[in-house]
């Protein structure tokens, strides 16, 4: 059991809470609440959900969501980042230009000290074409090459720093799953965020027929009978439309939330559709 699961179970227990009720409480499966406190996080529909399901149920059993997110960050797997690739052409052009920078202040720098050993060279070839013209004042240019400039110091360059991108963290939103009304005998629902669900029906009891499709009485996502310990996955991109023979025997959870089916021994029939979830 990892350090996480032992402070959610002691909390629960201490509320006198089974997981029966932390269900009933968050609509998140039993099985994934087992898994939170075993520390297994793989059994989860993704690492998205792992932080959403861990705040819910933190605060379900009265405890600070976010500081616990933020003292057990290390153990929970993380969602894969993808703002540094944004990012990338805004900080490319600025290395450019220091760069360019860099490298005009080094040919001014050279200029600057390439002058007085310019005019020390030009001094010397007149002087020594001097020597040579007139021999009696040897001397006098010996003096003359002893007090040539000395070597200048070739400058340094020191180089600035690289600058490390920033990487924004993805902010962590709960599943939510709301009734909207009835169209007919057709259930409608609505959840959010739209990003990263997945839906999932799972037969136990029983056979049961079962449809899925992408509007009402569309089936072209799955149509037969499934029997008891069927699982089926859909990832879900837009409206779904689920019907089911036999309620009684199909648990359906949208993101990891389950869908409320009345548990009747009939037909059930659902229309799913993702939306942004609620500002503020």
């Amino acid at each position: 059991m990892s350090d996480l699961g032992q402070l959610l179970r002691k909390a629960r227990e201490q509320r006198g809470y089974t997981l029966d009720d932390i269900q009933d409480l968050t609509k998140i499966r039993k099985r994934y609440l087992e898994a939170i406190e075993e520390g297994d996080y793989k059994v989860l529909p993704g690492s998205f959900y792992v932080r959403a399901f861990v705040k819910n149920y933190a605060e379900a059993v009265g405890l600070n969501a976010e500081e616990v997110l933020r003292l057990y960050q290390r153990e929970l797997p993380h969602p894969p980042m993808t703002d540094v690739a944004v990012q990338e052409p805004l900080i490319r052009p600025r290395r450019r230009r220091r760069s360019d920078h860099r490298v005009g202040r080094i040919i001014v720098s050279v200029l600057m000290w390439a002058f007085p050993i310019l005019i020390g060279v030009v001094i010397y070839y007149f002087a020594t074409n001097h020597f040579a013209s007139n021999p009696d004042e040897v001397d006098i240019d010996k003096k003359i090459t002893n007090d040539t400039l000395p070597p200048s110091p070739s400058p340094s360059v020191t180089p600035e720093p690289s600058q490390t991108p920033s990487v924004a963290v993805p902010s962590v939103q709960p599943v939510t799953l709301e009734f909207k009304g009835k169209n007919g005998v057709v259930s409608l629902y609505e959840v959010s965020p739209k990003n990263d669900l997945t839906l999932e029906i799972e037969v136990s009891g029983g056979v049961a027929w079962i449809g899925v499709g992408k509007a009402i009485n569309d089936y072209s996502m799955h149509s037969g009978n499934a029997k008891d310990g069927d699982r089926l996955t859909f990832e879900v991109t837009g409206p779904v439309f689920v019907n089911v023979g036999r309620a009684d025997y199909v648990t359906i959870t949208v993101g990891g939330v389950e869908l409320p089916d009345n548990n009747t021994k009939g037909s059930e029939k659902f229309l799913i559709t993702p939306v942004d979830a609620p500002q503020g």
